[in-house]
């Protein structure tokens, strides 16, 4: 990361956003965060995309889900906190009706340096969505590009949820 890690992460913002875009996504929604904050910045003061601020995760989902409906490639970024208020609405409606969602958590607390919810989550994400056999990507800056190109050619081919793991420094 440069000396000027405030335009590095806006620039991962737009890298990400332009990258969805070409992929044909068109539509955002999630509950903030501050290792999102880049991207919902982006996201919210960009007139090329539509971002809904969601109060609940599950909400985001299923909000998120109707745009994909009605034809629209959806993303929904949460932290990983609010991954269990989720679970229920990623096996109960995602992946039974296969209604594929970009899905980009907030990687909290991995490192055991964050609040206590965030620690307890960030110990077990990778293996709850294990468990649960949603696809999981954890992009860096470096490959951010590439990670987008898997994450969504999983979406395309099986028609599931994946998630992004999105540690610190990409966005916030």
């Amino acid at each position: 990361m440069s000396k000027n890690w405030t335009e590095d992460l806006r620039q991962n913002a737009r890298t990400f956003t332009t990258n969805l875009k070409k992929r044909g996504y068109s539509f955002f929604t999630g509950v903030p965060c501050s290792l999102l904050g880049a991207l919902i910045d982006h996201l919210e003061n960009s007139p090329e995309f539509r971002y809904v601020a969601n109060v609940r995760e599950d909400a985001a989902l299923g909000l998120a889900s109707g745009a994909y409906l009605a034809g629209q490639k959806s993303c929904v970024l949460m932290q990983n906190s609010g991954f269990g208020y989720s679970m229920n609405v990623l096996t109960s409606l995602n992946m039974i009706y296969k209604i594929p969602i970009l899905v980009v958590i907030s990687y909290r607390g991995y490192l055991g340096n964050d609040a206590p919810e965030h620690i307890i989550m960030g110990d077990k994400i990778e293996k709850l969505l294990a468990d649960l056999e949603i696809p999981t990507f954890i992009p860096t800056p470096d490959n951010l590009e590439k990670q987008i190109e898997l994450a969504d050619a999983v979406i395309e081919k099986e028609k599931v949820p994946v998630v992004m793991l999105i540690k610190e420094k990409i966005f916030g």
